[in-house]
């Protein structure tokens, strides 16, 4: 069942339409929840993956409840979305990086560094055409501005932006 889900989603689903969309839209969302249920680790309940979503084989994902994926963003399949995680357009989030230790071989010959699992805490609000590179957590109630691209951590409730991101205040 999970394998046929994932083909189901990458040929049809993903190309259904927003939540947005009148009519259509909500129906369309409840009927991605219920194959991301069937192709996620785990999947809370009220998740929203928006059209064009892409997830990998998604074995690995969790994701929590009144969560959401969005549309045309990139997330690797072994992710750790929290409760109530807002996820803007076109965002990319890494799961592995080119290796480049070595001078004496090619980059393109060294293979892939590993990192642990990107973990998004609760409440937190990624803008749109973000980049989040690979290892990073993602603490609570933190806010990620548009077009930001997050190298590192940051503390409970921080708003970062920029590119580099750098902490722009904090929430508290």
């Amino acid at each position: 069942m999970r394998v046929f889900s994932i083909i189901l989603y990458y040929l049809i689903l993903n190309k259904l339409p927003h939540s947005t969309v009148p009519l259509v839209g909500l129906p369309c969302e409840r009927i991605k929840e219920f194959f991301a249920k069937k192709i996620f680790k785990n999947c809370g309940n009220n998740v929203n993956i928006g059209k064009g979503a892409r997830f990998g084989n998604g074995k690995n994902i969790i994701i929590g409840n009144n969560s959401s994926i969005g549309v045309n963003c990139k997330v690797p399949n072994n992710i750790i979305i929290g409760d109530d995680v807002m996820m803007g357009p076109n965002v990319t989030i890494y799961g592995s990086n080119h290796e480049f230790i070595r001078t004496d071989i090619p980059m393109i010959q060294q293979g892939y560094r590993s990192y642990p699992p990107i973990i998004i805490e609760d409440d937190v609000w990624i803008g749109g055409n973000s980049i989040i590179m690979p290892g990073l957590v993602l603490k609570k109630g933190t806010i990620i501005g548009a077009g930001a691209v997050v190298t590192k951590n940051f503390p409970e409730y921080s708003i970062v932006g920029g590119n580099p991101a750098k902490l722009i205040k904090s929430r508290i």
